[in-house]
């Protein structure tokens, strides 16, 4: 069986992220969308609230499971014998910053295998970070995060 974790902060989740984690569910057995740490991001969201959304927008995919894990994603994928990260594209910018993390990986753990896939082109340009300003501000968001969402 053919299991990848797609980790991620998810705070929220956009429709960027629901875009790589239907591609990736398409592609393995079974897809781990998985809330983690990232100790350089502050979070607007608890992770409670991000994984309610998470199991709400991929309620209908058997495959796509939505889980809260901590440490290293690494550490993750050895004790659940996981053997690929997923991780989405938009830009070249994404690609530098994910293809060092990937190699980073692959020395930690040469069972691993990064795949990246690249999000639908009208989604290139959302980011979790623009969409969490705009929310502060009282803008309206609707367009940048999956329907199953509502603020």
């Amino acid at each position: 069986m053919k299991t990848a974790i797609f980790p991620g902060s998810f705070d929220p989740i956009t429709k960027g992220h629901k875009d790589i984690a239907i591609k990736a569910s398409l592609l393995f057995d079974k897809v781990y969308v998985a809330i983690g740490d990232n100790s350089d991001k502050k979070n607007m969201f608890s992770k409670e609230q991000r994984l309610a959304w998470l199991r709400l927008v991929f309620a209908n995919y058997t495959n796509i499971e939505c889980i809260i894990y901590s440490g290293l994603t690494i550490e993750f994928c050895k004790k659940h014998n996981i053997n690929y990260i997923v991780r989405g594209l938009r830009s070249i910018n994404d690609y530098e910053n994910e293809k060092n993390i990937a190699y980073t990986n692959k020395s930690l753990y040469p069972s691993i295998e990064t795949v990246f896939l690249l999000c639908d082109s009208s989604y290139s340009h959302i980011s979790s970070s623009v969409v969490k300003e705009i929310i502060q501000l009282n803008g309206c968001v609707k367009n940048f995060i999956p329907e199953e969402i509502t603020f």
